[in-house]
């Protein structure tokens, strides 16, 4: 009986954790639509700047005040080292998903994020020389081959927003490989993660924010007529990004590899749904067909890697490497949000 019950409340758990995470999710990437579109605020780095800051104070409390999850030491010299290098590609990561979501709808955007299994897997084999099976190589064919027939296909296609989108894939693969090494050492959950890198993000975006965008967000306060509904909605994208973290560390907590992986999948699909709904992008069959393909491409993915890591090791054979699951979804959490994302 009792073991029935704590098999009930785990099940429940698990899917409370799963949709508390994709209504964070959506959130945060329809308010950062919203901002670009509606609020005509086309200022992504600034955006990406405050979201950093939301996300370093609300770490604080979470940790320092609070005190609901534990501070993961970290050596002062590896705050150099290592913190500060993964923070880097984590900014370039969350500005150019913002930077996509201003030029093009957020649908075309989820998708092309989908992309990412397949540009870590690149990134390993030729720059890192990675060793990988066949059947990875192939579970990465539905999902080139549905971006490729949604970008074909995309009614609002624009080349720098999709440009930011792929280029965006990229720095999310280069940050989950050197989490591998540069992490090496530090179990970073989503909240020390965030309370790590938030700062020195804050940082290193703080200066080309206001040198780039500076000057168009001071016309932008001047003209706009109702400026304070505008800044609540701005930095409750902030605390949202901040609380999307926040839930990621339960639903990885609260799922399998699989479920978390599919429910990752079904994630983009809702976020696809919901910004229909509510912007109203033209979409053609072709392409929600392509964005179908990429989605079932990727929970492929995700199962044959789920497989191949259940595997023994032969002695003499090449594993294939494993990217922890918290690290892999660290970006998407705090814009995408692909994360993100």
């Amino acid at each position: 009986m009792e073991d029935s019950k704590t098999s009930n409340w785990g099940m429940l758990r698990a899917v409370l954790s799963i949709l508390q995470w994709w209504v964070f999710n959506v959130t945060v990437i329809i308010m950062n639509k919203w901002i670009f579109q509606n609020l005509d605020f086309k200022f992504p780095l600034t955006v990406s700047c405050i979201h950093f800051i939301c996300s370093a104070v609300g770490a604080y409390i979470v940790i320092k005040l609070l005190k609901l999850k534990p501070l993961i030491e970290v050596d002062p010299e590896d705050l150099w080292r290592r913190i500060f290098p993964m923070s880097f590609v984590f900014c370039i990561n969350i500005v150019l998903g913002n930077v996509s979501l201003r030029y093009i709808p957020v649908s075309f955007m989820q998708t092309i994020k989908s992309f990412t299994p397949a540009t870590t897997v690149i990134l390993q084999g030729l720059v890192w020389r990675k060793v990988f099976e066949w059947r990875i190589w192939a579970s990465l064919v539905p999902i080139v081959g549905g971006i490729l027939l949604t970008s074909v296909t995309e009614l609002s296609f624009d080349l720098s927003g999709f440009c930011a989108a792929l280029f965006g894939c990229l720095a999310t693969s280069t940050k989950t490989i050197l989490a591998e090494s540069l992490l090496h050492g530090y179990k970073f959950d989503s909240i020390n993660t965030v309370y790590y890198m938030a700062p020195f993000a804050t940082m290193i975006l703080s200066v080309p924010a206001i040198l780039l965008e500076g000057a168009g967000v001071f016309n932008w306060f001047y003209t706009r007529e109702s400026v304070s509904s505008a800044m609540f909605i701005i930095f409750g994208s902030g605390v949202s990004a901040f609380c999307l973290n926040f839930s990621i560390f339960y639903v990885i907590h609260s799922t399998t590899a699989v479920t978390f992986n599919v429910a990752g999948n079904l994630k983009v699909a809702v976020a696809v749904l919901v910004s229909w709904l509510i912007f109203r992008n033209p979409i053609s069959v072709m392409n929600a067909f392509g964005c179908a393909v990429t989605l079932l491409g990727c929970t492929f993915y995700g199962y044959i890697r789920h497989k191949l890591s259940q595997q023994p090791v032969v002695p003499g054979t090449p594993r294939t490497p494993r990217t922890p699951r918290s690290r892999m979804e660290l970006l998407p959490l705090v814009s995408d949000k692909q994360d993100k994302a």
